[in-house]
């Protein structure tokens, strides 16, 4: 099955520089009566401009994968970390049970455009927790690249059944869903930015995504696109009580 997620699903935001488009997976799946998809609560596509400050504020019980295309900013949270996250620098802020952190884009930096990933934990109260990898290169051509799971091979742990890859497809070329998902896996294909045919009969543009269960369909790039997948379990255990992630129906 296959279930595509159009723009109008998502919810627009605009305060001063910063513009965001929200995504509640589970909108698109009502009966499940849930507004997240299994361990992916939200997905929110940023739009900064250069010198905005988003103060320093609370997140609890998510599991949150900072992922920028382009644009740095300059991240302080209450671990007492600070650094610049990049397009070849990711961040995973495991909030846990209390967590606080700002972001200031960088003046001198482009646009920042990215995603702020929000992934429900298996319990809450965890103990906060925060990482950083720095990539080899910007993009990963016409091959998935592991970004963050709950494996010891991606660079970046996430505490629940939950695993994020991404791929820059460039045009005319296709793909699938990689051979090394895990078992009675469910997928969510985000495309970031570009067009994507998806068999004979669905077209996903910028901003756009799937649903993908017991099916195995072909990617090809009508242009050069980048693209984050997200693979998880119906089945998984995970805690719907995060700040951000959580079940808004509870």
């Amino acid at each position: 099955m296959l279930t595509k997620i159009d723009n109008t699903l998502k919810y627009g935001k605009q305060h001063g520089g910063l513009g965001i488009q929200i995504l509640y997976p589970g909108l698109v799946m009502p009966e499940l009566n849930d507004t997240g998809f299994s361990t992916i609560g939200r997905i929110d596509q940023a739009h900064i401009t250069p010198g905005t400050l988003i103060p320093m504020h609370p997140h609890r019980d998510d599991e949150i994968l900072t992922y920028l295309r382009s644009g740095k900013v300059l991240h302080k949270d209450s671990e007492g970390y600070s650094d610049i996250i990049s397009n070849q620098k990711l961040m995973m802020m495991n909030a846990g049970s209390t967590f606080y952190h700002e972001e200031k884009t960088l003046k001198e930096g482009d646009v920042l455009e990215g995603l702020q990933i929000f992934i429900r934990p298996e319990t809450g109260g965890l103990q906060p927790q925060v990482q950083f990898y720095q990539l080899s290169e910007a993009n990963s051509i016409n091959q998935w690249r592991k970004i963050a799971g709950k494996r010891n091979d991606y660079p970046l742990q996430i505490r629940s059944n939950t695993w994020i890859l991404d791929m820059q497809l460039q045009q005319g070329e296709e793909t699938f869903l990689p051979e090394f998902a895990i078992e009675n896996s469910s997928f969510l294909f985000y495309l970031f930015k570009g067009d994507i045919q998806v068999n004979t009969n669905v077209q996903l543009s910028t901003g756009e995504s799937a649903i993908i269960e017991n099916e195995d369909p072909i990617f090809t790039a009508n242009e050069t696109s980048d693209i984050v997948l997200f693979i998880t379990q119906k089945n998984a255990t995970y805690f719907e009580g995060g700040m951000y992630s959580g079940n808004l129906h509870k």
